[in-house]
């Protein structure tokens, strides 16, 4: 069974940075896509980042794009997400999620993924 744990959250001023981290367990890690996704109270779940198993390609929601930057370690089994200059708009639960099947779909929705992690609060205040 897989299973992920995200970590890393906090809280930080609008222009710092945080890094998330994603750890998973499970076999051939290196197949999996990995997806981090946010939410907010009576919000949808929104799909933030994705990194692809075949050959590391990155995807970014518009709203993040050039501020985040997503990277996976298959040594250690983990996945990063490293924000900068974040807002307070980018307050929210952060969730990490993989997919261990080949790439059908759409990163940024929610019945790509088949395991999700908890999440783990980031909060920029000004």
């Amino acid at each position: 069974e897989v299973q992920l744990q995200a970590s890393g959250g906090g809280s930080v001023q609008v222009g710092g940075s945080l890094k998330l981290s994603c750890a998973v367990s499970g076999h051939s890690f290196d197949e999996y896509i990995i997806g981090w996704f946010r939410q907010t109270p009576g919000n949808e779940r929104e799909g933030v980042s994705a990194i692809s198993a075949v050959d590391d390609s990155t995807y970014y929601a518009a709203s993040v794009k050039g501020r985040f930057t997503i990277s996976r370690d298959n040594a250690n089994k983990a996945v990063y997400l490293q924000m900068n200059s974040l807002k307070p708009e980018d307050t929210a639960v952060y969730y990490c999620a993989a997919r261990n099947r080949a790439w059908t779909g759409s990163w940024w929705e929610l019945g790509f993924y088949d395991y999700w992690g908890q999440g783990t609060l980031v909060t920029v205040s000004s």
